[in-house]
């Protein structure tokens, strides 16, 4: 009794020593990122850190040992047998008629996605601070004060009940869409004075080419550092960014998404002091007006959006994009790569174009190479800061499957331009119809 005494003593010991370990790294990490001294993550064996991870698989034996290895390289067999794949599933295309019903509904398509799966379909996306460091500003560059913290903590998966969530109160006040399409006016809680401004925003089929003054406020305009989500879905990114500039005065944070239910999941999720602004947009709708002029942000987030957007519609989406970037201003991109193993996956019939899919919930979804990428954000007058392909291998250890992953992540940077002297109250123009 003795012996197996002293056994569980010193197996509780050991796991709470583990615990108190994990503990004090993970404080570590986490006050290392909030002051910007450490870029990268920690990591095993001793490997020198890398982008995209640092775990690399260099016996193939160990394979099951844990559920993901960074930067895989393909073998030419594995490489061709993939587009070999590829070109099978692609060979029975969708026909004309059905493919202009998938571009055209589109949103319809991913509003649907997000009323049956609302929050529970994706995780929240905590990797994005460490991937993308410069979504949060350097501590130094934001001067502006703020009367008091206020944490943004949310349960994307608990229930719908506001009883369940951390902070129930929903923001109605930031948005509401009338019916008859005429007009939105948008109420913004500033972060910094708490006080509420109300600025009429042109909606998407009214008002084309409204000017707004230069001088005129909007949600954000006292902010010093303004980030820019698009496709920001059930708010899987969203949330993570707020409770990484909560402490950081003077940011804000602006998100949108075409699909109605998705913008309505992310405000109800919304404390009422988050700076904040969640709206119903269109990327590749030219009349679709934004409520923040051109060259007004410092950061645009474009994580697994582009890939759902018909070919021939990205590049504009893009050029338009880059308009709103201040110079030097950062464009941070990350999606599917081309022999993604969801890409392998799909079935003949379901190919619209090269590379092009519908997935069986009607939703979009296009594979990219880093030559497109270069391609797309060069031609959009962005210069090239980061270009990488991702490759990783997911391992299923308990069934022992093993699983290839390819993606793109790329940064891009809008050039510095000198400096114009524009008088304070010349107007911008909203994009043209």
């Amino acid at each position: 009794m003795m012996v197996r005494a002293i056994c569980s003593y010193n197996c509780l010991r050991g796991v709470l020593l583990k615990v108190k370990i994990n503990v004090y790294l993970n404080s570590i990490q986490t006050e290392c990122l909030k002051h910007r001294c450490v870029p990268c993550r920690f990591h095993s064996s001793n490997r020198p850190t890398a982008p995209l991870g640092s775990r690399i698989l260099v016996d193939p034996k160990k394979v099951y040992e844990h559920n993901t290895w960074d930067h895989m390289q393909w073998s030419q067999e594995e490489e061709e047998l993939a587009r070999k794949k590829a070109t099978e599933n692609s060979d029975v295309r969708i026909c004309l008629e059905d493919q202009a019903k998938y571009d055209q509904d589109a949103n319809k398509y991913w509003n649907e996605f997000y009323k049956t799966h609302k929050n529970n379909f994706f995780k929240d996306r905590n990797w994005l601070i460490l991937e993308f460091p410069e979504i949060v500003p350097a501590r130094n560059t934001v001067s502006l004060s703020r009367n008091a913290e206020t944490a943004w903590d949310i349960n994307l998966n608990a229930a719908s009940n506001s009883s369940t969530l951390l902070q129930p109160r929903i923001l109605e006040s930031d948005g509401h869409c009338f019916e008859n399409n005429s007009l939105c006016t948008l109420t913004f809680q500033s972060p910094i004075d708490r006080s509420i401004k109300e600025i009429p925003i042109a909606s998407q089929s009214a008002a084309n080419g409204r000017k707004f003054e230069q001088s005129e406020s909007f949600p954000g305009s006292d902010a010093t550092f303004r980030i820019f989500e698009v496709g920001c879905g059930a708010g899987n990114s969203v949330f993570p960014i707020l409770n990484e500039i909560r402490t950081n005065p003077g940011v804000f944070l602006y998100c949108c998404d075409f699909a109605p239910f998705a913008v309505e999941l992310v405000k109800f999720h919304l404390d009422s002091t988050a700076p904040c602004c969640a709206f119903l947009h269109d990327i590749c709708d030219d009349a679709s007006l934004y409520p923040f002029p051109d060259e007004s942000l410092d950061v645009i987030l474009l994580v697994f959006v582009l890939s759902s957007i018909h070919p021939d519609r990205m590049q504009g989406a893009v050029n338009r994009l880059s308009k709103l970037l201040k110079p030097g201003g950062m464009l941070l991109f990350r999606d599917y790569g081309r022999y993604d193993l969801s890409q392998l996956r799909f079935k003949k019939g379901r190919c619209l174009s090269e590379n092009f899919y519908v997935r069986s919930d009607g939703t979009l979804v296009y594979f990219f190479t880093e030559g497109e990428t270069y391609h797309i954000f060069t031609s959009a007058g962005l210069n090239q800061v980061q270009n990488l392909v991702d490759r990783r291998l997911k391992v299923n250890r308990k069934k022992e499957v093993k699983m290839s992953r390819v993606w793109i992540q790329s940064k891009f940077q809008k050039p510095f331009q000198p400096p114009q002297n524009k008088p304070e109250n010349q107007s911008y123009s909203a994009p043209a119809s």
